[in-house]
């Protein structure tokens, strides 16, 4: 039987989390929509044979290493679109459902063929009044993205947002867009890719929604706090460089040359901030891949971001 939804799970190192996202996707979402897509970036922790254990009728990918969020989650949507699939589903594993959000997602897409991509409103999981992600947002003076977290206070089930960009964390995408865009830059390995994908998804004349009436949930940063040196704080060190090269490259490319020397002031001082921040709680290796990640942000030939293969 033909389903429309290829449901793709990127698991490293966090079974419990990843067990606990599919056993509610089962019970609260449609079966005859969608398969689910388990690859494993490599886990050391026996992962792929405990979850494969609990479902053995799931697809799974082994990545053999960890490829990182972009890459590792492109190895699925490469099957996706290789077996036919209308819509992928990235989705998080730190994250759960209490409704039907496959069929929501896909019928928002079926009704809207000019949009490339939407995502539902995202709640803390502890929290769950309160929205974790929303409606993404640039701002092109500073230089910033953010997300539009504040609750809507009447929402009807059709109502829907055009947003600038939309987080990884749960994204349905239209298979066709992305054969049009390409997938997401392996080179970005992890951070801004979903920022990256979906400026292009727009540059190629797509929309991107956010429907607040379609909800979930999200822990939030579970593999950013894997194996984090407790001298350097619950975030591991490594994020710092990710995120800080990863928002200059996106600038670079995706940025107003014209605001440049205002995204550089104020993220100057935010980065400046950041640094002596650490200097001061003596967080030294935090301190050293802040500044390898915005030393190869702005120096980095544009060329080896964006291939041409790419």
């Amino acid at each position: 039987m033909y389903k429309p939804v290829a449901i793709i799970l990127l698991n490293w190192n966090t079974p419990a989390h990843t067990l606990n996202c599919i056993a509610s996707l089962q019970k609260f979402c449609n079966q005859f929509l969608f398969n689910i897509i388990v690859a494993d970036n490599g886990s050391s922790d026996g992962s792929l044979t405990l979850i494969r254990t609990q479902y053995p009728n799931l697809t799974y990918i082994d990545n053999k290493e960890n490829l990182g969020f972009a890459e590792g989650n492109n190895r699925g949507l490469i099957y996706s679109i290789n077996q036919g699939y209308a819509y992928s589903l990235v989705l998080n594993t730190d994250t759960e459902v209490d409704e039907d959000i496959v069929l929501k997602l896909s019928t928002h897409l079926n009704q809207h063929t000019t949009v490339a991509a939407v995502q539902p409103a995202i709640f803390w999981m502890h929290k769950r009044s309160i929205i974790w992600n929303g409606e993404g947002c640039f701002n092109k003076l500073l230089g910033t993205t953010s997300s539009n977290t504040k609750k809507p206070a009447l929402i009807n089930v059709d109502d829907f947002k055009n947003a600038e960009w939309l987080t990884g964390c749960c994204m349905m995408i239209r298979n066709s867009a992305l054969i049009k865009s390409g997938m997401f830059n392996k080179n970005f390995f992890l951070y801004f890719e979903d920022v990256e994908l979906s400026f292009r998804l727009r540059s190629f004349g797509y929309q991107l929604h956010y429907l607040p009436s379609c909800k979930m949930y999200h822990e939030a940063g579970v593999s950013a706090k894997v194996n984090a040196p407790k001298k350097e704080g619950f975030l591991s060190p490594v994020i710092h460089y990710y995120i800080s090269r990863n928002h200059l490259w996106f600038l670079r490319k995706y940025g107003n040359a014209f605001l440049y020397p205002l995204n550089i002031i104020y993220n100057g001082f935010y980065y400046g901030f950041l640094w002596g921040y650490f200097k001061i709680r003596s967080r030294n290796e935090k301190g050293k891949f802040l500044l390898k990640g915005l030393k190869e942000g702005f120096f980095t030939p544009k060329n080896l971001i964006w291939p041409d293969n790419h």
